[in-house]
């Protein structure tokens, strides 16, 4: 029932809130189709809340869902998907909002499409196929590059002239190919593979023009992707412009926002280059010059030093010195010498004072008998018997005559 209010009359606000929940609830259960704008998930909540977009005006709706409906779609529901919802209006009086209440969620047309490629990616991305340490390094300066892409499309001529202009020497190796329809996707497989096969060629490129979902499709296929993942080539792909995502540009080693991006990507600037190694030779020569100049002080700090100065002042000094030392030295021995020559004399004196000879030149002789013997006693010579006296300077040969003890001999 309307709802009957006047300026004398007027509802309160609780009044208002409860009749439009009414009016509300009375739609019953409709089906409604949009875009999904926004999801969120939120942790320990059975609830997911999304936004509901038109696509055609700019109106949009939150819708809630018990988070198992959620979960059991197949393909996975993701953002930009469109879809058909029955759902159930609701009105919430305490805060004001409209929401619809999702019991049923069906993808179609594009929001089908983009959900299995979401699909897809999620299978290849466990795969491994996406991961970063499975990129290689494209070359600095590539000697022939590898460029698949439409026959005179515009995506060619941006990678072409732009590449020649930042570095003339570039060589290009084409493989022409479908870049969109039922065959695209083989062609450009076919394009990769001979491309890969050829040793010659350094980098691979992947171009063509932006286009809509269904016109980029070929570049999400599985086997291109899988082609792409084994070849030994670095491959870069440069599909459409910068909102375009194609699975290409998640297993491809390096991503191109559009094809003159690519351009820059491959080669180098030649004037940048130029600029650079003219700045790294500056920096080198002042680099050496700083060195050799550190080293000409050192070498002058060490020249100022006395002994490299004049190294005759050492040497003399040395040389006075030794010639010192030398005559400490002669002298020392000469002493040593002078008094072992004293020693060898006082021992000779003392060897000669006790030495017979000493004795005998006094006038003392030995008397030896024929035998040899030292006679020492009268009493065993007998008279007439051979005789020999040692002296000093020789000896005597006697014959006795008689021989006489001495009473007081001891």
């Amino acid at each position: 029932m309307a709802l009957e209010t006047s300026l004398e009359k007027p509802a309160p606000v609780r009044s208002i809130a409860n009749a439009i929940a009414g009016w509300i609830d009375r739609l019953g259960v409709v089906w409604v189709e949009g875009q999904v704008a926004q999801v969120s998930r939120r942790p320990g909540v059975g609830t997911v809340f999304m936004t509901l977009r038109d696509s055609v005006a700019d109106i949009s709706v939150p819708v809630t869902c018990s988070r198992v409906l959620f979960d059991g779609l197949q393909p996975p529901l993701v953002e930009g998907a469109s879809v058909v919802i029955q759902a159930k209006p609701s009105y919430y009086a305490n805060r004001g909002t409209l929401s619809l209440y999702a019991r049923d969620i069906r993808m179609v047309g594009l929001g089908e499409l983009l959900a299995r490629l979401e699909q897809r990616r999620q299978l290849l991305a466990a795969e491994g196929l996406f991961a970063q340490e499975r990129k290689r390094r494209l070359p600095f300066l590539p000697g022939r590059v590898g460029l698949v892409t439409a026959p005179r499309s515009a995506a060619e001529k941006d990678v072409v002239e732009h590449a020649t202009r930042r570095w003339p020497g570039v060589a290009f190796e084409i493989v022409y190919a479908a870049m969109q329809g039922p065959r695209s996707a083989l062609e450009v497989i076919e394009a990769v593979e001979r491309l890969d096969g050829r040793a010659d060629v350094d980098v691979i490129v992947i171009a063509r023009g932006g286009g809509s979902v269904e016109d980029l499709l070929p570049f999400s296929d599985e086997g291109l992707i899988r082609a792409v993942a084994k070849a030994r080539t670095p491959v870069v792909s440069a599909i459409g412009h910068e909102p375009d995502t194609p699975l290409l540009d998640l297993v491809a080693d390096a991503r191109a926002s559009t094809p003159t991006d690519a351009a820059k990507l491959i080669v180098p600037d030649v004037a940048t280059e130029t600029t650079g190694i003219a700045h790294a030779r500056d920096r080198l020569r002042r680099a050496v010059a700083t060195q050799v100049t550190r080293e000409q002080a050192g070498l002058d700090a060490l020249r100022s030093r006395p002994a490299l100065a004049d190294p005759r002042t050492l040497l003399d000094r040395r040389h006075d010195e030794l010639a010192g030392l030398c005559d400490r030295m002669r002298r020392t021995l000469g002493h040593r010498l002078d008094r072992a020559a004293d020693d060898i004399d006082h021992h000779r004196a003392r060897a000669r004072a006790l030495s017979p000879l000493a004795t005998l030149q006094r006038g003392y002789a030995v008397l030896q008998d024929d035998a040899g013997h030292v006679v020492t006693s009268a009493a065993g010579v007998a008279a007439g018997a051979p005789m020999s006296v040692r002296v000093a300077d020789g000896r005597i040969h006697v014959t006795t005559t008689r021989s006489e003890l001495i009473e007081d001999a001891p």
